[in-house]
């Protein structure tokens, strides 16, 4: 028995809108209730129209703060940074704040991003230890089960404590930062993305399969879990 909730749309960009539209109205309730709001988000090509709607649509950002759930250690200006991807279709078109924008510095080392990234978190969170509580964490998911920068085997995804790390992938042979599994179930909301039938075995695992997130880490925060809304098409559902 799961318990997170599932809506399934006929195509990957009837599911990606319904995503922007439900991220745009939890903002704005979070706002009007508590001042601002903070939202994590992820990359990869799947949430590309996401962020296209989320630029055009009329909306006052003044008031929400945007991180990141990982990075590659590329700069901001190469194609496979996922803030490069943000920043053109949603950060820009929207015109959010510059100083509402808290990426990860993935032209640094990947220690030095992972440490400067932990350090604004603190600051914004104004925490000194522990964990932070985003209202919003948007997360994917690769047909591996993988989610963030937490692959399949990785030991990091025992680390319940700590907030941000620096990542090697061996089998994209890619350094990464990434939001650590303290930090993915402490938020408040979670929303995942998945689009494409090349998912639909590893999301058939992730909410049907054994409880095993050092196998499959996309049910960190998501399986079982009422704070968990999937929007998915209808080729990822295939295999439910």
């Amino acid at each position: 028995m799961t318990h997170e909730a599932l809506e399934i749309a006929e195509s990957p960009e009837a599911a990606a809108n319904a995503c922007a539209a439900w991220i745009l109205d939890e903002l704005r309730a979070v706002v009007s209730a508590s001042g601002r709001a903070r939202i994590a988000i992820s990359g990869g090509s799947t949430p590309n129209v996401m962020f296209d709607t989320l630029g055009r649509t009329p909306f006052d950002w003044s008031n929400v703060h945007i991180f990141w759930v990982d990075e590659r250690c590329v700069p901001p200006t190469d194609s496979r940074s996922n803030f490069k991807a943000a920043s053109e279709r949603f950060l820009q078109p929207a015109s959010v704040p510059f100083a509402n924008i808290h990426r990860i510095h993935g032209e640094l080392s990947p220690t030095e991003g992972a440490a400067l990234y932990l350090k604004d978190i603190q600051a914004h969170f104004e925490i000194s230890t522990g964990l932070p509580e985003f209202d919003i964490v948007h997360r994917g998911m690769g047909p591996d089960a993988h989610t963030a920068s937490l692959f399949p085997g990785e030991p990091l995804i025992n680390d319940r404590e700590n907030a941000v790390a620096a990542v090697y992938v061996k089998k994209l042979d890619m350094h990464r930062v990434t939001l650590l599994p303290g930090a993915l179930l402490a938020a408040r909301k979670t929303v995942m993305l998945v689009a494409g039938d090349d998912k639909a075995e590893a999301l058939r695992n992730v909410l049907r399969g054994p409880d095993d997130p050092l196998r499959y880490p996309c049910q960190l925060g998501a399986r079982n879990s009422p704070r968990a809304l999937w929007f998915i098409d209808r080729a990822a559902s295939a295999r439910l």
